[in-house]
């Protein structure tokens, strides 16, 4: 799965995820990090990437979003919490579902 972080999330998420064999880009690695939504989804659509995100701002008609309602958490449980959790949304997604939710 191909991610896209947006920029409310460390950029040193996405080099955790790259160093664990994703491909993912953060909003910063792509020159958009002051890019309105629609064109970060347009760049994650253009890559075949699911948006990652911790606000649920991000159209319905877009690519799929992962949305982390995880609350605060260090950048490590933070990371732990997202590897965790990408199988089933992976599943998900490949199912259809536009909208995933990690609680």
């Amino acid at each position: 799965m191909k991610l896209v972080l947006d920029a409310g999330l460390p950029p040193r998420l996405a080099k955790a995820l790259v160093r664990k064999g994703h491909v993912a880009w953060h909003v910063t690695d792509c020159g958009m990090l002051a890019a309105k939504d629609r064109d970060i989804g347009r760049f994650a659509a253009e890559q075949g990437a699911v948006v990652v995100t911790g606000n649920c701002d991000f159209a319905a008609d877009g690519p799929p979003v992962l949305w982390l309602r995880l609350g605060t958490l260090a950048s490590g449980a933070l990371e732990k919490a997202l590897l965790s959790a990408l199988p089933e949304a992976a599943a998900a997604i490949e199912a259809g579902e536009g909208l995933v939710e990690i609680r």
